[in-house]
């Protein structure tokens, strides 16, 4: 198994930067000038996004594709969610995530990359069977959304037209990501480890964190 320490120092400094921002966004948020530290999301996760792909083990033509992909899955699926109450509820996006086409913003096709890329790492760094390692990518995005999804509204990101998270949020998050995580598994063939996993766990952190505080 591959060790999880950076080697390279572009990889060393991207890990120091993203946990940087999150600590400073986490600090920020709970304790500091809420409104500020949010209004920096759209260029963290940005930041996050060129950093994932700086890091890269291979970056041609199967990877970028992939990414194209996974991209306008998550474009769709979304624009269909906000829309027309299809597979995720009926919700709407908030205006902290940005410029936004039919109603959803950009940064969540590029996040649907990120988190895509991140578990399936994770899972292919505990799994080596790739339709195991998929399923088990598309469980650790729908354990995340669990975290993500109590403070999402009050981050001014998305909120539900129902008082909580319909189950058909989840089974949506379960249906797409594992469409994508098969996409990643079987296009992906030297997958990064190190950034990736520590990407996970900085997000992970992050919003258990935060909720835990009176936002």
């Amino acid at each position: 198994m591959k060790s999880l320490i950076p080697n390279k120092p572009t990889a060393i400094i991207s890990i120091g930067i993203i946990w940087l921002f999150h600590i400073c966004g986490m600090i920020g948020i709970s304790y500091g000038n809420k409104e500020f530290f949010l209004a920096f999301t759209p260029i963290n996760l940005f930041i996050s996004f060129v950093l994932l792909f700086i890091n890269q083990v291979q970056l041609e033509k199967p990877e970028l594709n992939a990414a194209l992909i996974i991209f306008f899955i998550g474009m769709i699926s979304e624009i269909l969610g906000v829309n027309y109450g299809l597979i995720f509820g009926d919700y709407v996006y908030l205006d902290n995530l940005g410029f936004k086409v039919l109603g959803v913003p950009v940064l969540i096709g590029i996040n649907w990359i990120i988190l895509t890329f991140i578990t399936g790492s994770m899972s292919s760094y505990i799994i080596k069977n790739k339709y195991i390692a998929a399923l088990t990518g598309a469980i650790l995005m729908i354990l995340l959304d669990l975290i993500i999804e109590p403070v999402a509204p009050l981050l001014g990101f998305w909120i539900f037209d129902s008082p909580t998270v319909p189950l058909q949020n989840y089974i949506g998050w379960f249906v797409i990501g594992l469409t994508t995580q098969y996409i990643y598994h079987f296009n992906i063939e030297r997958k990064e480890y190190s950034f990736s996993i520590n990407l996970l766990l900085v997000n992970a952190i992050f919003f258990a964190f935060l909720n835990f505080q009176d936002l």
